[in-house]
This record gives C-alpha cells, structure tokens and sequence, in this order.
C-alpha cells in the first residue's frame, strides 16, 4: 500500500483543522511516501517560509530511521554523536524532533511520514495524529 495524493489530503486537511480548533501557531504539514518523497505539503498563511525544511526533516528522519521523532530525539540525548553521523550521512537534513510521525498501513509496514511544525513539537504531534486518523492510517509518533 502507498500513500495515495487522496489520503495526503486528508491528513493534511486534518492537521491543519486540528490545529485551528485547538487555536495552534499556524502549521505547516508535508507527507512523505516509502522512498522519502513528497507526496504533498502545506504551509498555512503566517507560517514562516522555512517551515518546509523543518516539517521534511522530522518527516525525513522518521522515514530514514524508522523511528518516530519522540524516539529520534531520545536518542540524540543519549548519543549525541549518532544522531550527529545521521545528519552528516542525510545531508544534515534529519530533524530529530516530535512531530515526526511514521505512517504505517493495517498490517504494519511503514508507507511513508508526516512532519508537522509550526507549534511546539507535542502539538504539532497532536495536530498530525488527528490528520493521520482521519486518513484511516496508523501512525507511529
């Protein structure tokens, strides 16, 4: 199973309603698909222009990892000098932050990532959960 453009949608049109209702920072949301690319992005008006860079790097990182952005920066904490190898071997493109969230299908396997940024790193996680839930995926934050 892929990410479809329809369910990219989706999840972007929930987080972005998400974080309206609970009167959020203005987000910007990307969905990234199995090989890291994007398959939609979305910066709300008054979201700072280099939000791009950030949601694709939490998105990235979780791809490339495997490994939510709660569990990325767990591990930058601990071992430093890992994550900072990461970031050499991806171009220094990895954002080891919450709002990383894995995109799983309904027998487990990873189909992409959604990055989230805009707000503090635990909303910009609740605000992705919600898209991903409505999209019918399972997410891995």
């Amino acid at each position: 199973m892929a990410v479809s453009l329809r369910k990219a949608r989706t999840i972007i049109r929930k987080t972005l309603e998400k974080g309206r209702e609970m009167d959020f920072k203005p987000l910007s949301v990307v969905v990234l698909d199995a090989g890291g690319h994007v398959q939609a992005f979305e910066r709300e008006d008054g979201a700072s222009p280099g939000r791009f860079g950030i949601a694709h790097g939490k998105a990235y990182g979780s791809l490339m990892l495997g490994i939510p952005g709660s569990a990325q920066m767990a591990r930058a904490e601990a071992q430093a000098y890992f994550l900072a190898a990461v970031n050499g071997v991806f171009g220094g493109s990895v954002v080891p932050v919450p709002g990383g969230i894995l995109l799983r299908d309904k027998k487990g396997a990873v189909i992409g990532a959604v990055g989230v940024t805009g707000d503090t790193s635990d909303n910009d996680v609740i605000a992705g959960l919600a898209g991903i839930e409505a999209a019918g995926l399972i997410a891995e934050a």
